[in-house]
């Protein structure tokens, strides 16, 4: 049994999951606080993925991410080598297509908070950068929560986008998901078996330790 795949997924997972955070939260923060009239297109934008196929997806990835692309033209230009078929094109396509799961929980936990601490922290001549790090991030701490392990969660359980522009090159883009299906495709029954249960035995651990972490937080936070 080679494990590679098991490592590969969860260094994909963490490193998507950094990056969501890191560029969803501003935007979580806009969408929830913005009167502009292009909210709901962006919202409708962030939440795309999740009712678009994830084939459809991969393809404009792919024709984004490829040689001919204009991201993998420049890809090229500075290292050599298109997006598509690597591990950074991976991260790429599980940004966007893990996007809404980051982003949603963020926006709700960000506007559960309401303007009544925003208001008493501007009385006490607080800037809006502390307001946010001081008042805005503790306030959000289970929305954050939630949001970094349905997105971890849901990157690694990913397939049709990630076989669309990642392939399966052992070592760099074969992830989990992809190692499953390539077993069952060689009848090694066995080997499928222990990598989906795995699985499932980790989508149900996390999200009973998501749950009982958001119980906790709420019980202190009374």
């Amino acid at each position: 049994m080679d494990y590679t795949p098991v490592w590969l997924t969860l260094k994909l997972a963490t490193l998507t999951t950094v990056v969501l955070l890191l560029v969803g939260a501003p935007i979580a923060w806009w969408l929830a606080r913005t009167r502009c009239w292009c909210k709901h297109v962006i919202g409708a934008v962030v939440a795309l993925p999740l009712v678009l196929p994830p084939t459809v997806l991969g393809f404009y990835l792919l024709v984004l991410l490829g040689s001919n692309g204009p991201l993998g033209q420049l890809a090229t230009e500075l290292t050599g080598r298109p997006l598509a078929f690597t591990f950074y094109g991976l991260v790429i396509g599980s940004v966007i297509y893990s996007m809404p799961f980051v982003i949603q929980p963020l926006q709700n936990a960000f506007e559960a908070i309401g303007t009544r601490p925003l208001e008493v922290a501007a009385t006490l001549r607080a800037s809006a950068l502390d307001t946010f790090f001081s008042v805005v991030l503790p306030l959000a701490r289970p929305g954050f929560l939630t949001a970094a392990t349905l997105g971890f969660a849901h990157t690694v359980g990913e397939f049709g986008v990630i076989l669309m522009i990642g392939g399966n090159i052992p070592g760099e883009t074969k992830v989990l998901s992809v190692a499953i299906y390539d077993h069952v495709e060689m009848l090694e029954y066995e080997q499928a078996h222990i990598l989906s249960a795995g699985m499932l035995v980790f989508a149900f651990a996390v999200l009973l330790v998501m749950h009982l972490l958001n119980k906790r937080l709420q019980r202190v936070g009374q």
